[in-house]
């Protein structure tokens, strides 16, 4: 129920899957996840009987090829999606059974989502397309602090049309940020970029793990990207195939695609 709904920290510890090393409190868990879409006469199985833990301050990297099953993990673990069966649980929170409401509220306090499209609103400049989740959020970080979180402090007045693929990208992540949330879910963050665009909003996302400690989800397609997280969770027919556990994050230079 909403009255239950967990702080920081509520949850234990956990190991990794597949034996990795203890990494910290478990803020998300998920057992034995299913999705299956029926589209008429044929049923698509997007996940089948997936586990996964996501733990304080981490960054993981989900990787896998188009209809892998990341998408689908990762709207149901934002709480945009709910699971044909299995459950999920946000500290003692038990999301497969929360309604509409519920999952509204998880998602305006604790998630931040950035995707490949940057959806910011046109006729707003980026202090303001910031604002919209500063003034939902419960304890924001003002947009000015935000934006020079990404190296964006002079740029606040700036509308959309006025920056650059990569600076908009930038200015949704301060928009995910700045609503402090427990976990930040990126979906092919950097899949409508450049290389050397896509290694700054990397460097970003990797600036705003390690200063605020924000539980970081990087979905890709991409495997260079896999060395710069502390876990790589790949994905293959909707099933989590392997995990890795980096004992070092790689540095953006040893990034290549």
């Amino acid at each position: 129920m909403v009255g239950s709904t967990p702080g920081r920290g509520d949850a234990g510890k956990g190991t990794g899957e597949g034996g990795g090393p203890r990494l910290g409190a478990t803020v998300l868990e998920a057992r034995d996840l299913s999705k299956i879409y029926d589209m008429g006469e044929v049923q698509v199985e997007a996940l089948r009987s997936v586990d996964l833990d996501l733990y304080s301050g981490e960054l993981t990297v989900l990787l896998g090829a188009s209809g892998s099953g990341k998408s689908t993990l990762l709207n149901i673990v934002g709480g945009l999606d709910r699971p044909t069966s299995g459950t999920l649980h946000y500290g003692d929170w038990d999301l497969s059974e929360a309604d509409d409401h519920e999952l509204t509220l998880y998602r305006r306090r604790y998630v931040g989502f950035v995707f490949q499209l940057y959806n910011l609103i046109p006729s707003l400049t980026a202090r303001e397309n910031v604002s919209l989740v500063s003034e939902i959020a419960r304890d924001p970080m003002r947009p000015e602090e935000a934006l020079e979180l990404v190296g964006l402090g002079d740029r606040l007045d700036h509308f959309p049309a006025q920056l650059s693929g990569g600076e908009q990208q930038r200015v949704a992540i301060a928009r995910a940020v700045a609503k402090r949330p427990e976990l930040m879910l990126c979906d092919e963050p950097t899949g409508a970029l450049d290389v050397k665009t896509g290694k700054l909003v990397l460097a970003v996302l990797d600036q705003v793990n390690r200063e605020t400690g924000t539980t970081t989800a990087i979905i890709t397609h991409n495997v260079a990207i896999g060395g710069l997280g502390d876990r790589v969770i790949r994905m293959s027919s909707g099933e989590i195939a392997e995990v890795t556990v980096n004992h070092e994050r790689s540095s953006l230079d040893e990034v290549e695609w």
